[in-house]
């Protein structure tokens, strides 16, 4: 096994960002809307769907090409809290925290701004975590932009705020 490169405090970092950051993203945005009102329940349900399609979407894609993970050809630990032994292409996180960021652009300007960074980092994390290449998070990151953009296509957002207003 390789010696990481990364310290404990870098390690724990990296985990955290890696598993534990989209947590906080979704807990975020329920908190801006269940608590200081500043979503939408329609944009909340929008994210989430957007979430729930873009993460479909990824799942279907590995079926069709297996890649094998960084870790499993390194050698390396990974450092998340679980590890994955799926295909690593593309990046169900990278494709659900940009789902989720792209999904939030109309309710708030910092917010956007903010959940931009935590996609890039929740990103980052899983390829310094050694469980996703580069085109991974890449392909994860277009397939949630993707996502949104034919969701509101389709008037999913007009569409929910007629039935839940």
């Amino acid at each position: 096994m390789l010696i990481s490169i990364f310290n404990l405090q870098e390690r724990a970092l990296i985990t955290f960002i890696a598993s534990f950051l989209i947590v906080f993203m979704v807990g975020g945005v329920l908190y801006l809307w269940l608590f200081r009102k500043k979503i939408h329940f329609s944009q909340v349900v929008l994210a989430f769907s957007a979430m729930l399609f873009a993460w479909l979407l990824t799942e279907l894609v590995k079926k069709f090409f297996p890649v094998s993970r960084p870790f499993m050809v390194n050698g390396q630990n990974p450092l998340t809290l679980t590890w994955p032994l799926d295909s690593s292409f593309p990046s169900d996180h990278a494709s659900s925290a940009f789902a989720l960021w792209l999904s939030l652009r109309k309710a708030d300007k910092r917010l956007f701004f903010l959940y931009f960074i935590f996609a890039v980092l929740v990103s980052m994390g899983r390829v310094l975590s050694h469980v996703h290449y580069f085109l991974d998070i890449f392909v994860g990151a277009l397939i949630g932009i993707l996502t949104v953009i034919v969701l509101e296509k389709l008037g999913m957002e007009k569409f929910l705020k007629k039935i839940l207003a």
